[in-house]
C-alpha cells in the first residue's frame, strides 16, 4: 500500500524542468558564433536562458537551476532550485529555436540514473553505442526536463566514483543549411544523425573562445 502512495504522489509531483543553464564563457564568443545575448549577458534560447558568467568563473557548463528540486548538488552536478518563469524566446542569427539535449557524463551511469529518479527525473529510453563512437562500449540514457532532453553519457559499467559533469549543448535550428550558411568554416561538417530523418553538425567552439561542446540540428521530432 505504502509502494502505491509513494508511487501516486509522484505521478502528481510536478516534472523537474530547466530555468538555466550556467556558462563560463565570455559574451561576445557567443555572440560571434551566432547567439542573441542580452545587456545581461543572457542567451534565451527557447525557454531556457544561458547565463553567460565569464571565463573567471571556470570552464564550460558550470552549473544549472532547475525548477522542482532541492538546494544542492545532484550526483555532484552543481544545481541551485528556481521558480523563475521561462524566458521569452530570442531571435537568433544563426536560427536556433530551441536546446535539442543538454549532455551529461558520469562515471557510474546506473548512480545518476538513480540520483536523478530520486527527483522526478524519469528515464524515458537507453541506449547502448558502438565503441566506435566513443572509443569505449557506451550507454546513452535520456531524459525529459520540459523542452529539454537531457542525454546522459557513460560506461555500460562503472569506471570511477567521482561526480557526474556537464559535458556540452545541442540545439535544433530552424534551417540547418542556412545555419551552415551562416557560420562558414566554423560549421564545416553535416551529417545525418542518429536520429531518423535529422542531420547534426559541430561547431568548431574553440576558434570562437568557446568552451562548451556544441551542435546544430535540423528539426525533428523527438521519440524522448
Amino acid at each position: 500500500m505504502q509502494a502505491a502512495v509513494r508511487a501516486a504522489l509522484a505521478s502528481a509531483a510536478v516534472a523537474p524542468t530547466i530555468d538555466s543553464i550556467i556558462v563560463a564563457d565570455p559574451p561576445d564568443a557567443w555572440r560571434a558564433a551566432g547567439f542573441a545575448v542580452d545587456d545581461e549577458d543572457v542567451c534565451c534560447i527557447g525557454t531556457v536562458r544561458i547565463e553567460l558568467v565569464g571565463p573567471d568563473r571556470g570552464k564550460r557548463i558550470v552549473g544549472w537551476t532547475v525548477r522542482e528540486v532541492p538546494d544542492g548538488p545532484l550526483d555532484g552536478l552543481p544545481t541551485t532550485p528556481s521558480d523563475r518563469p521561462p524566458c521569452a524566446p530570442g531571435e537568433h542569427p544563426n536560427g536556433t529555436r530551441t536546446i535539442d539535449h543538454l549532455v551529461v557524463v558520469s562515471p557510474d551511469v546506473d548512480r545518476t540514473v538513480q540520483a536523478l529518479s530520486a527527483l522526478g527525473i524519469e528515464p524515458r529510453r537507453t541506449r547502448l553505442v558502438d565503441p566506435e563512437q566513443y572509443g569505449f562500449s557506451a550507454r546513452q540514457t535520456f531524459f525529459r526536463m520540459g523542452e529539454v532532453i537531457l542525454e546522459l553519457i557513460g560506461g555500460e559499467e562503472p569506471t570511477g566514483d567521482g561526480d557526474a559533469a556537464f559535458f556540452g549543448l545541442a540545439y535544433t535550428v530552424a534551417d540547418l543549411d542556412a545555419t551552415q550558411k551562416h557560420l562558414g568554416p566554423l560549421l564545416p561538417n553535416v551529417k545525418d544523425a542518429v536520429q531518423p530523418g535529422r542531420r547534426i553538425g559541430t561547431l568548431r567552439h574553440k576558434e570562437l573562445g568557446m568552451s562548451v561542446a556544441t551542435a546544430f540540428m535540423s528539426p525533428g521530432a523527438s521519440d524522448v
